[in-house]
């Protein structure tokens, strides 16, 4: 069991036995249930009452609801950051089951404003993906991922065309006319949409290429760029993302930072050594300090003296040398 759990648990939580959970604090309870959930892989009795779903979808809720309380840096400690941690941890389930769970540890069924975190200056906006594929990801500063349209910030801005597609190649399916429904796909895909099928549900959602902010790793072709391509997958496989975006390159790319499961990507690649830090458009300290950090220890590409710049090594390819 993760620290932060245990801290809070032994701060906030008396014994309890199993169903005594409403009636105390909602954070100090789940984190308890959680901590119960850990040693006894055990629901709430009492939950069964609030919530649509068997008890094993239950249990893996909690899975899941412990997993990322251990990468929450801080964990929750208020009924507004408790709900808004069980609203976007659970995000993929029914409805009535995440306001059942909320309403059975008596957590708001709405995060008031000031519980929501706001964007760091100059961020434009944010994008939770969908997990990431292992072909999205083509070398170590670039990847594509998927926000699925059902996202707020998406719903409202999917072309008319796009929805209309989507929902006749549902019917084409439903009908087994495959060859309609792929044609369909097709026109959907070169919109900038993809119909995808996660945990047997099929998902319209918008692409996205991203371009890792103030990095810069080696091509595929140089010295590690195959190791740096295949870490950012081990990274990254499977994982839904948080995107800040700031820009967008001349390629179209969003440039942007990352974080998966509480991790900085961009730090991870640096200090790894797998990648420079890109001082040329992004000054941040704590990037050049990362990259320092890796020189000193000779990790990665510096375990050459004298690797070639990722920059200069694209300039050279451009003039044909």
């Amino acid at each position: 069991m993760g620290n932060a759990l245990r801290l809070l648990y032994s701060h906030c939580c008396k014994p309890t036995t199993a169903g005594d959970s409403q009636g105390k604090d909602g954070v100090s309870a789940l984190s308890h249930d959680l901590f119960q959930f850990d040693i006894t892989s055990q629901v709430p009795e009492g939950l069964s009452y609030h919530v649509v779903s068997s008890k094993k979808a239950q249990a893996n809720w909690y899975r899941k609801l412990l997993d990322a309380w251990r990468e929450a840096k801080p964990p929750p400690k208020t009924p507004e950051e408790a709900s808004s941690f069980v609203i976007q941890t659970l995000k993929r389930h029914q409805k009535a089951d995440v306001e059942g769970l909320l309403a059975y540890y008596s957590l708001p069924q709405q995060p008031s404003a000031s519980a929501t975190t706001s964007l760091p200056q100059r961020v434009k906006f944010e994008l939770q993906t969908l997990p990431v594929d292992t072909k999205a990801v083509p070398d170590g500063d670039t990847i594509t991922v998927y926000v699925s349209t059902t996202d707020p910030r998406e719903s409202l801005n999917v072309p008319r065309d796009v929805q209309l597609a989507a929902d006749q190649r549902s019917r084409a399916r439903a009908a087994k006319n495959y060859t309609k429904a792929d044609e369909l796909h097709k026109k959907i895909i070169d919109s900038g949409y993809r119909v995808l099928n996660l945990q047997n549900q099929e998902i319209l959602a918008r692409k996205y290429r991203i371009r890792l902010r103030g990095i810069d790793a080696p091509e595929s072709s140089m010295p590690y760029g195959k190791e740096a391509k295949e870490e950012l997958v081990k990274l990254l496989q499977g994982k839904c993302l948080r995107v800040l975006v700031y820009d967008e390159d001349r390629y179209g790319r969003c440039v942007g930072d990352i974080y998966c499961n509480g991790k900085f990507v961009q730090e991870v690649m640096l200090k790894k050594g797998l990648a420079w830090h890109y001082s040329a458009y992004d000054q941040r300290v704590e990037l050049a300090t990362w990259e320092k950090e890796a020189r000193a220890k000779r990790v990665g590409l510096w375990a050459s003296s004298n690797p070639e710049k990722p920059w200069e090594w694209r300039k050279d390819k451009r003039q044909g040398r």
